[in-house]
């Protein structure tokens, strides 16, 4: 008969713990256009500081790009978002390009180097933007509007220079912020 109970015991807390490890898994909210993006904190590799999204990008425009360093097609796109930032940086659009490597700052920062980028270079070694944009690979982008309110989401690659994106970046800068 004992025996019997501590088999009903492991099974009951295995599925009291299975249970649980899917609750915190579980992303805590749906990500979805014209709502709220999820605020971040991340690594800021140019000065080393934490920054949140609410904190530093409330009230520009933002591209939320999340990418890695052994990702062709996010070496492909990092071009086309430096010629967006280089045309419309100045009027209140920013990048906030999130690694995902595991590996060294160093070598996140070198490859933002080789590549020429002037934008904001942040490092999440942990997954956490992951897991809350509930992104299904990289790269994965999401261009909020001042407000920090989700107006486009991309899976894969993208041309950011494009006329298209060029313009609802436009649009979105000519909107007042609150």
């Amino acid at each position: 008969m004992s025996k019997q109970w501590t088999i009903v015991a492991v099974v009951v807390l295995g599925l009291v713990l299975g249970a649980t490890g899917l609750a915190i898994m579980a992303p805590s909210a749906a990500v979805e256009l014209n709502r709220p993006a999820p605020d971040f904190r991340v690594l800021d590799l140019a000065t080393g500081d934490s920054v949140s999204l609410d904190e530093t990008y409330r009230g520009s425009v933002t591209l939320v790009n999340i990418w890695a360093t052994w990702c062709v097609p996010c070496r492909a796109e990092m071009p086309s978002m430096q010629r967006l930032y280089d045309s419309v940086g100045h009027r209140g659009f920013k990048i906030a390009a999130i690694s995902i490597d595991e590996g060294s700052p160093e070598e996140v920062i070198a490859f933002a180097r080789e590549l020429g980028l002037t934008f904001d270079i942040l490092h999440d070694r942990h997954g956490t933007v992951q897991h809350r944009y509930q992104t299904t690979g990289v790269p994965e982008s999401f261009l909020l509007d001042r407000r920090g309110i989700l107006v486009k989401r991309v899976i894969g690659a993208h041309d950011w220079s494009s006329p298209a994106n060029r313009g609802i970046v436009e649009r979105l800068l000519e909107q007042p912020g609150s």
